[in-house]
């Protein structure tokens, strides 16, 4: 692996590479999950399916328009760098028309926490939007990807904020900047709920988002989506 492919390498993941599970749960991925391929970097077989995947998939043959297909592609891009040990290799693996350019942001894309590709996966966050947030690291991808799903932002302004981010800018400065006001979202809740909420929070003379952030705070982490920035 090249200095460049370390330094851009896939970040921390709990699933193992090429493993279907936003792209093989039905919650996300529809009737789609049935079909989800999963990808072993160690075998053979499976590296020549991910590499004919990834070259149907840089000629947008595979459903370029299907959120779930795109991921399927990232995800075969990813094991496909693991497998050949650089983005360089896996390029050259996949066909000639692939670039490294387009193997390396696609395997981003796969290696974006759970909660993130959960949104690809729904359509609610773009797959090309994905790719510019997947140019950011750390917290930032989730400030971003939020702001995505808050602030309606378009693809050109989430490549615009994610090139401010790369070269040094805060991101809460730039996605102020932006007009995304970060942690203010609209919630609909069932109306005894909302009742009981706008009760206690009139008795202890607070906002109700006070309430809310307290009653967030106090739940236990959830294994399946606790993910390292």
């Amino acid at each position: 692996m090249t200095p460049d492919d370390a330094a851009d390498g896939p970040t921390d993941r709990e699933s193992p590479v090429g493993q279907p599970v936003v792209r093989g749960d039905p919650t996300f991925a529809g009737e789609h999950a049935q079909q989800a391929v999963q990808f072993d970097p160690d075998d053979p077989d499976s590296l020549s399916r991910a590499a004919d995947i990834v070259e149907r998939f840089a000629d947008d043959s595979i459903g370029a328009a299907d959120s779930v297909y795109m991921l399927r592609g990232a995800a075969a891009c990813a094991a496909l760098v693991r497998g050949e040990g650089s983005y360089k290799a896996a390029a050259e693996r996949a066909d000639e028309g692939v670039t490294v350019s387009f193997i390396r942001k696609w395997a981003r894309v796969h290696d974006l926490p759970r909660p993130i590709r959960q949104y690809v996966a729904t359509g609610d966050i773009a797959p090309t939007a994905a790719k510019h947030i997947a140019r950011v690291t750390d917290r930032s991808r989730y400030l971003l990807a939020w702001a995505v799903l808050d602030g309606d932002l378009t693809v050109r302004e989430v490549r615009s904020i994610a090139s401010a981010i790369n070269a040094g800018t805060d991101p809460e400065a730039v996605l102020d900047a932006h007009d995304v006001t970060l942690g203010e979202m609209t919630l609909r809740l069932p109306r005894e709920i909302y009742t009981d909420l706008r009760r206690q929070a009139a008795r202890k003379g607070v906002d109700p988002a006070v309430l809310v952030a307290e009653a967030l705070n106090e739940q236990p982490t959830d294994p399946t989506t606790a993910e390292r920035y």
